[in-house]
């Protein structure tokens, strides 16, 4: 079943990473596969509840990939697909602009 998408491609963009939890677990997968653990760890003031289900709507839009293995205690994967792994450069325009806002706001 495919999605009704907005005429507007920064519309698409954004309902796809528009949302702040989205951005970080995007940033936290590009240096690559992490268990749900490592993700919750690593970005700040993220619920369990709110973290899962970012991850379930990123896997169901088609930017990452979730691997569960049949082990005891269970273990769950989330890696970033290409689709995923092509935000990388506008995750990097926003790192940049975010160190240019940092530098003019701190300045006296």
């Amino acid at each position: 079943m495919m999605k009704e998408l907005p005429l507007c491609p920064v519309e698409v963009s954004l309902m796809m990473i528009g949302d702040k939890w989205k951005v970080l677990i995007l940033r936290e997968l590009m240096a690559g596969t992490k268990r749900f653990g490592e993700i919750m760890d690593a970005i700040n003031g993220v619920s369990q509840k709110v973290l899962t289900q970012k991850l379930r709507e990123m896997e169901s839009d088609g930017l990452l990939n979730r691997v569960a293995y049949a082990e005891i205690p269970p273990r769950v994967e989330y890696s970033l697909t290409d689709l995923g792994r092509s935000l990388g450069p506008v995750l990097d325009s926003l790192k940049a602009w975010g160190e240019v806002y940092r530098k003019v706001e701190s300045a006296p």
